[in-house]
């Protein structure tokens, strides 16, 4: 079974950068696109980034400019580093794997996730 497992969550303050990853456990598929989603307090689950099989990279408009995303050769670790961070970044931080198809598709399941395979999220503190 596909297991991701985030990591690099921490406290840090208003304007600071932070690199989270994800590894992936098990065999994703190669098919198989990744997402980094983010939860604030009281706040609805966010898609922020996410990378295809091809690598395309897509961004939230609120993250643009500020977050990158990147895999390493094998496509086992998911990184997203972090600039310029503000108050409203804190949260939980959760990385997920889906098989995707298209980068339309893909897109459209980072809006509106359903299924997939899901880490049990690292803790984001941004500090003013």
């Amino acid at each position: 079974q596909v297991r991701p497992v985030e990591s690099g969550g921490d406290s840090v303050q208003n304007g600071g950068s932070l690199t989270l990853s994800c590894r992936i456990f098990g065999s994703p598929e190669r098919s198989s696109c990744m997402a980094w989603f983010r939860q604030g307090p009281g706040k609805e689950r966010e898609g922020v980034a996410g990378i295809d099989t091809r690598r395309s990279q897509y961004y939230s408009d609120s993250v643009k400019g500020r977050f990158t995303i990147s895999q390493n050769d094998v496509k086992e670790t998911v990184y997203r580093e972090m600039n310029h961070l503000k108050p409203d970044a804190t949260g939980m931080y959760y990385c997920a794997v889906v098989a995707c198809t298209t980068y339309g598709s893909f897109v459209e399941w980072v809006s509106n996730p359903s299924g997939g395979n899901w880490g049990p999220g690292t803790q984001v503190t941004v500090s003013s």
